[in-house]
């Protein structure tokens, strides 16, 4: 097993190697001057872009820019955002903690719904609750998820007057501004508990509940699906007719032979969930008004904020690389033969 998990985390340089690649690749499609914007440090710079393409051998062969460019990248130097009107890498770091918090609190509801309604449907084929399942995961997943954030929106704020938008109340926010609360995480449910403030807590939990809903009913449709289709196989395999000949509980059957077999089709449409969930966010951000890094990148890309695209595009390719790491290892956790393989 540990042969398995190091041979895969030494592939992962060489998938981000590809990736920067990719990425560089593509930005020649880019003029000089676009080009250069992604290696100023300050709004100052950014105006003498001539002095940066001689600066960076813009003018110079592939190779030589991008060894230039991966340089940069990796001193932290992603180039300077006229959307935000500070440099990208400053921008990502104040805002990934505010993304990755609500994909937190979005996955787990979504993968252990998703997992759950499969497993009902599964055992009662073709019962009322199989098609009550497969009814709710139809409509979940042909909703656009911003359709039902309006929808959700509109009900429980804008009718019942319910939870809230943004992160917190404008009282606890200007307290982490004038640095009463401090920001421990940027998380703000987290640091609530650590700087001994349930009411923090709390009230960004509260803001969390029609995101978290919004998305779990529109991705755990696509778990429940596959969950179900996997276990429906393999509730009818040999070894679970023994399981039940031999006088094992229907529950002890269903549950510990039969699901944890059948979740491996699920364990990668998860790790893929949590790899894309970033970019799913963005429409949520927007809608629910929540400082991510989605509020950022959209009007972004609508300006041509090139550095900023590309910095999410860095940002996005580590995430998916790490997270099909983390699902290789699931893999050999869960099955033991693929490890060996």
């Amino acid at each position: 097993m540990t042969t398995f998990i190091v041979r895969r985390l030494l592939q992962l340089p060489i998938v981000l190697l590809a990736i920067s690649l990719l990425i560089f690749g593509m930005m020649q499609f880019l003029t000089p001057e676009q080009r250069a914007a992604t290696y100023a440090k300050s709004e100052q710079q950014a105006k003498n872009l001539d002095l940066i393409i001689r600066q960076y051998n813009l003018d110079q062969g592939f190779l030589v820019q991008y060894s230039t460019w991966l340089k940069q990248v990796l001193r932290g130097n992603l180039g300077y955002s006229k959307q935000s009107h500070e440099p990208v890498v400053t921008t990502i770091r104040k805002r990934l903690p505010v993304s990755a918090e609500l994909a937190l609190y979005m996955f787990f509801p979504t993968l252990l719904f998703g997992v759950w309604m499969g497993t009902m449907a599964a055992i009662h084929r073709d019962r009322f609750v199989d098609q009550a399942v497969r009814v709710f995961a139809i409509i979940g997943w042909s909703l656009p998820t911003f359709v039902l954030a309006i929808w959700m929106l509109a009900v429980f704020y804008g009718y019942f007057k319910l939870f809230g938008i943004g992160r917190a109340d404008d009282r606890i926010m200007v307290e982490f501004a004038k640095g009463t609360l401090k920001a421990y995480t940027g998380m703000i449910t987290i640091d609530g508990i650590l700087n001994g403030r349930w009411d923090v807590t709390l009230s960004a939990l509260k803001r969390l509940v029609m995101p978290v809903a919004t998305y779990t009913i529109v991705a755990s449709a696509q778990i429940m699906r596959v969950l179900r289709s996997s276990m429906l196989d393999v509730l009818n395999s040999d070894y679970v007719r023994t399981a039940r000949a031999k006088g094992l509980p229907e529950r002890v059957v269903n549950l510990k032979h039969a699901r944890r077999n059948a979740i491996i089709p699920v364990v990668t449409i998860a790790g893929l969930m949590f790899a894309f969930m970033l970019e799913g966010v963005f429409f949520i951000e927007i809608i629910f008004n929540i400082p991510g890094l989605g509020q950022w990148a959209v009007p972004a890309a609508i300006q041509l904020d090139f550095p900023a695209v590309i910095g999410i595009a860095l940002l996005t390719g580590l995430v998916v690389s790490i997270a099909n790491l983390a699902v290789d290892i699931l893999y050999g956790i869960i099955d033991p033969r693929i490890s060996f393989q």
